[in-house]
């Protein structure tokens, strides 16, 4: 597997997980009306941060 391919692995991983994460999120506030901890909400970013360091890298 070559380099590029690699990246695009690692970020289509990254971008699943963040996906089902927010979906979480998103249930839990609409549907039981409860806003995420702040905790959840900054590994979140975390996670976009990783991510977008991921998609800039070189």
């Amino acid at each position: 597997m070559t380099d590029i391919q690699q990246k695009k692995e690692k970020v289509k991983m990254h971008l699943t997980d963040l996906r089902q994460n927010l979906k979480k999120m998103h249930l839990s506030v609409t549907e039981e009306l409860l806003l995420p901890q702040p905790d959840e909400v900054k590994t979140l970013m975390n996670k976009m941060d990783q991510l977008l360091k991921l998609i800039e890298s070189k």
